[in-house]
């Protein structure tokens, strides 16, 4: 069981800032920007590389979410990153699909 999974079920705390009953959103306990929420769909979906066809209504309603945070977190009108690491070589340290939502500072390109 993965942390998100915990999280989802209760059995650890954390700072939610959005739920329905498709996904979760909280406060990332290391942020790496003045705004930093990580987005979850409630269903246990390891990473990108697991998504298929029948995901897709799962995805899009995170893509909305995500835009929605943003908003009310005050950071749509200036510019947010979604970053989704998928594996090891691209960053994924939580076996669960997570869209970080980052923003309240400049970003640089190329990230990493």
């Amino acid at each position: 069981m993965t942390i998100f999974k915990k999280i989802i079920d209760r059995q650890i705390p954390a700072d939610i800032v959005y739920e329905d009953k498709y996904c979760l959103a909280f406060r990332d306990l290391k942020p790496q920007a003045p705004t930093h929420i990580l987005l979850i769909p409630k269903e246990e979906l390891k990473s990108m590389a697991e998504v298929e066809n029948h995901h897709a209504a799962t995805l899009g309603h995170l893509m909305v979410k995500a835009s929605e945070i943003a908003m009310n977190e005050g950071i749509a009108s200036e510019g947010y990153r979604l970053v989704v690491n998928t594996r090891a070589f691209g960053g994924q340290t939580v076996d669960h699909l997570h869209i970080h939502i980052l923003g309240g500072r400049p970003f640089s390109w190329p990230p990493g």
